[in-house]
């Protein structure tokens, strides 16, 4: 993934990766209040079709759009970012991280050290 996303962007895919398709006036009913206009989504959708992160079915003058950008693909890229520029790359400091300010338990910590263990 080439371009990271601004929060309003994002806001667009988590929407659509929910729908799996929709209309412009689908995505802004999903969006909280205050809903922002028309037409600045209808631009924010148009970028994000611009970089073939959605793209679109056409019905007469009007388009749904869906994603082409798997939300799979969007957190992994998202993941390595924030560990690479908040923890030095490493995967030790994250956990580290968690377990001392977000009270991960033992509990948690030992399903994702059987997790780790099945993966081998």
């Amino acid at each position: 993934m080439k371009n990271k996303l601004t929060h309003r962007e994002e806001e667009v895919m988590r929407i659509l990766w929910k729908l799996e398709k929709g209309f412009v006036k689908d995505i802004i009913e999903e969006m909280g209040d205050p809903k922002p206009p028309y037409n600045t989504i209808s631009s924010l959708v148009r970028k994000l079709e611009g970089l073939n992160y959605i793209g679109h079915e056409s019905f007469g003058k009007t388009h749904r759009y869906y994603p082409i950008l798997k939300k799979e693909e969007y957190r992994k890229s998202s993941l390595k970012t924030m560990m690479n520029n908040y923890f030095g790359g490493s995967v030790e400091q994250l956990m580290s991280y968690f377990v001392k300010e977000e009270n991960v338990n033992l509990e948690e910590l030992n399903e994702i050290l059987d997790k780790i263990k099945e993966k081998k």
